[in-house]
């Protein structure tokens, strides 16, 4: 087992190329103990060299929305009248701290995504 930092592109695809030679091994064998080093390697250099932006507020709210059934109607307890939900929706409002809370205690959308 040479395993090795993944410095370049060229290493990243080595890498990855090991990693599903190694798919399937045995937990505790010297060959899984491989593939969950390489996994970890890879991961590092995924969120250094390819992060992933957080999504947009207005869209996890919409995305939440459709995940849990929720109508424009069923958000206004947790952003206030009709028209004010309109307005955040459509992007014409920003949100608020306050409406901030009640979305990440009532939906649980992460506070670090509505403050994006």
């Amino acid at each position: 087992m040479d395993i090795r930092p993944i410095k370049t592109e060229h290493d990243y695809n080595a890498a990855i190329r090991r990693i599903e030679e190694l798919w399937g091994a045995r937990k505790d064998s010297p060959e899984g103990d491989e593939l969950d080093l390489l996994v970890t390697l890879v991961e590092v250099y995924e969120m250094k060299h390819y992060p992933i932006a957080p999504p947009d507020p207005i869209d996890a709210i919409k995305f939440r929305m459709e995940q849990m059934g929720l109508t424009n109607s069923d958000m206004v307890k947790y952003l206030g009248s009709q028209s004010r939900v309109s307005e955040i929706l459509n992007k014409r409002r920003k949100l608020t701290l306050g409406m901030i809370k009640s979305l990440y205690k009532g939906l649980k959308i992460p506070a670090e995504v509505l403050l994006a």
